[in-house]
């Protein structure tokens, strides 16, 4: 069965997906069987998964990560974000594990994969991850950065290393440059072969989720509440555009009345760089108002001190499920980045694809094969 484009309808690939199921299991269904089959172990990562093929593999990527930080430092948070944004969207997921390999096209086609890189084909109807309206603030020098990663790594070891893995390695790189935790990522990825833009809004936290709202999503992607508060640290270094959180300045859940949980200093800086109406579409806050560019643990004691810039920000300090991480997060930075080093391990290995069937190694990243 052909693998989805950014080309091919959405409607029928579910279709088409839903009918093999139903087909594979009239015609092979066999209770004995379910039962008694064994069950496939999870695909692994390996931290030397290119060691004999691509040794230098780490080496090339952090020339140009180093690069990047020191000729242009608002790489590291656009790469980190694209990592994000790449691992937490999925495609779908039907899990019948005793069916035959006519639905692994149907199966799992999410995560961590690149996916977030490829373009849109000209003349398409159906548009890729990358333009959807939850990604078009994405900074142009993540993508670069990766592109520029990637044609190193094709020159020295062409055709082996994936763009998912470039992807992960940059993202570890930049967090670590900014002052974060180093950490080995463990490879094996390979490229997904679906980028579909209409997937991306349910699938991704938004600037006014409530933690009902976050905790169910990152539930859905088998992280935990500690693993949200731990991954929402990386709030520590970025921006956001004013679009993000002005309901707060003027009408916070329509009372047309700021969010009482906002420091008043705060609110009297933010309320002059983005009027309610009219103002610059570019204009950018940080995140975290006192180390905007250091990766560390101050969100946390920002956000205890309603310096927090979103609404999702703030409200995981607000809740009594997520207040006591926040706090034990912003007394203890080796605490922070001992968790967050084991977070990004365990969302770096969502849907993960190993294997032709599954996946694809782009020579370009941005173009499907």
């Amino acid at each position: 069965m052909p693998v989805l484009s950014p080309t091919s309808s959405s409607s029928s690939f579910v279709f088409t997906c839903f009918f093999i199921i139903l087909f594979v299991t009239i015609n092979s269904y066999n209770p004995v069987a379910i039962t008694t089959k064994a069950k496939r172990p999870p695909r692994q990562l390996s931290v030397n998964y290119y060691a004999k093929s691509c040794p230098q593999v780490e080496q090339l990527v952090g020339s140009i990560t180093s690069q990047q930080f020191k000729e242009i430092p608002v790489s590291a948070p656009a790469t980190i974000r694209l990592f994000f944004h790449d691992c937490f969207v999925e495609v779908m997921q039907i899990i019948f594990n005793y069916l035959s390999v006519l639905t692994s096209a149907c199966m799992q086609a999410h995560g961590c994969d690149a996916s977030i890189l490829i373009a849109t084909q000209p003349g398409s109807k159906i548009l890729a991850e990358k333009d959807a309206a939850d990604n078009r603030d994405l900074r142009t020098e993540g993508f670069d950065t990766i592109t520029r990663a990637k044609a190193l790594v094709e020159s020295k070891c062409p055709g082996i290393v994936s763009c998912a893995d470039i992807l992960a390695i940059a993202a570890r790189d930049f967090i670590h440059l900014a002052g974060g935790p180093y950490y080995v990522v463990k490879k094996g990825r390979w490229d997904g072969k679906i980028s579909m833009a209409s997937r991306v809004p349910n699938n991704l936290p938004h600037a006014n989720s409530t933690v009902d709202q976050l905790i169910k999503l990152f539930s859905s992607k088998g992280l935990t509440i500690q693993d949200l508060v731990v991954l929402s640290g990386a709030h520590t270094i970025g921006f956001a555009h004013c679009k993000n959180f002005v309901d707060r300045l003027y009408n916070y859940k329509g009372t047309k009345q700021a969010d009482p949980a906002i420091d008043p200093r705060l609110l009297k800086a933010l309320k002059m760089s983005c009027p309610q109406v009219g103002g610059n579409a570019d204009i950018v806050a940080p995140f975290d108002v006192t180390t905007p560019f250091v990766f560390d643990h101050a969100y946390y004691t920002n956000l205890q001190s309603k310096l927090g810039l979103l609404a999702s920000d703030e409200g995981l300090f607000l809740d009594p499920r997520t207040k006591p991480l926040v706090q034990s997060f912003g007394l203890d930075k080796a605490k922070f980045f001992l968790a967050f080093s084991a977070a990004m391990e365990k969302m770096g290995s969502i849907g993960v694809k190993r294997g032709r069937r599954h996946g694809e190694k782009r020579k370009a990243c941005s173009i499907h094969m």
